[in-house]
C-alpha cells in the first residue's frame, strides 16, 4: 500500500470550503471512489499553524493511482482547476510505502 501525501496552505476565507472538498467525504474522495482500489483519504489540520493542511490518499501502489489518473484525467484536471482558488499553495510531499500495516495504537 502507498500513501500519497499533499500539503496545502489554505486562504483563511476558504477554510470550511476546503475541508468540505478535501475531506474523506469530499469532492476528491468522491472522484477517487470511482476506483474500487482506492483505500480512503485522511485530512489533517495543523494545530500550530492556521490554514495548513495535509491530505493522505491511500492506494494499493503507485501504478494503480497513475492508471486511475490517466483514466479520469479530464475529471481530475477539472476538479483541480475548480479547487485552485481555495489555496495559497499546494505541494506533493511524497508517495510513501506502508512499512507495517498492523494497528499501532492499543
Amino acid at each position: 500500500m502507498v500513501e500519497i501525501v499533499w500539503e496545502f496552505e489554505v486562504h483563511p476565507e476558504h477554510v470550511s470550503t476546503f475541508e468540505k472538498h478535501y475531506g474523506p467525504q469530499g469532492t476528491w474522495a468522491g472522484l477517487f471512489r470511482r476506483s474500487p482500489e482506492y483505500g480512503g483519504t485522511v485530512l489533517l489540520r495543523d494545530t500550530a499553524r492556521s490554514g495548513r493542511y495535509v491530505t493522505i490518499d491511500r492506494w494499493p501502489d503507485s501504478p494503480t493511482f497513475d492508471k486511475f489518473k490517466e483514466k479520469f484525467a479530464e475529471e481530475y484536471r477539472h476538479i483541480d482547476e475548480q479547487m485552485e482558488q481555495l489555496t495559497v499553495s499546494e505541494r506533493l510531499v511524497g508517495v510513501f510505502e506502508v512499512v507495517e500495516s498492523a494497528n499501532m495504537y492499543p
